[in-house]
This record gives structure tokens, C-alpha cells and sequence, in this order.
């Protein structure tokens, strides 16, 4: 926390300005994905996909996400759409502004969670 601080305040001085940092109290637990559940459902984004669904390693990532793991079972998943003629690598990611994707992905998007929830219900 004091490293960026400092980073702040520095560049904030470098310009005549002051900058105040501030961290609040809390902040969201690791997102992670039971491996139980992960591989229950597997199968049932292969079968959405078409069998494209690949597992990714690990990411570091903040999201609310895994509040609601600690309610209910929860699985995140990435729905791989960046807009045509975009590899994912040069798409913006979701909390930019310049965020953009395939819409032509959305149907794909509604199936995979309706087979999660319909698989996971089935108790598949």
C-alpha cells in the first residue's frame, strides 16, 4: 500500500499537484472455482461450445464474484466474444471503456448458462 502511495503522490507532485490515497476497509476474497464443480460442469460448456470450452490457468482478478460463492455454489466462467476481426489479446477487457464484443455470441452466452443451471439441477 505504501508503494502506491508514493507512486500517487509522486506523480501527482511531478504535475503541482497533491494527491490523497486512501484504501478501504475491506475487499473481496479470492475468486476460485470448487474443482468439484468445475468438473461437474465441464462437460456441460463442452457441449454448449461444441467442445471448445478450454480450462484457463488462474488470473488475478478483483470481482464481487466470490461473495456470492460463499451463498450458493458458484462457477465463473469467461464467455470468450471479442468483436470480429479482434483477437481477445487486443479486444478492451470488461471494465474498460472501451469495452466491445460479439453479440453474435449472446445466444452462446444464454445456452452455456442454461445448460449449467439445467445440468447442475439434473444434479449432472
Amino acid at each position: 500500500k505504501q508503494r502506491i502511495a508514493t507512486t500517487a503522490e509522486m506523480i501527482a507532485a511531478a504535475s503541482g499537484a497533491k494527491a490523497a490515497v486512501s484504501f478501504g476497509p475491506t475487499a473481496y476474497s479470492v475468486t476460485v472455482n470448487p474443482p468439484d464443480l468445475t468438473a461437474a460442469m465441464l462437460p456441460s460448456l463442452l457441449r454448449a461450445s461444441g467442445g471448445k470450452a478450454v480450462s484457463i490457468p488462474k488470473i488475478s482478478a478483483s470481482e464481487d464474484f466470490s461473495e456470492y460463492q460463499k451463498a450458493a455454489p458458484g462457477l465463473f466462467y469467461i464467455l470468450g466474444a471479442p468483436p470480429q476481426g479482434k483477437a481477445h489479446t487486443e479486444a478492451p477487457t470488461n471494465h474498460s471503456p472501451a469495452f466491445d464484443f460479439d453479440e453474435d455470441a449472446m445466444p452462446l452466452g444464454a445456452l452455456t448458462l442454461s445448460l449449467l443451471a439445467l445440468d447442475y439441477l439434473a444434479g449432472r
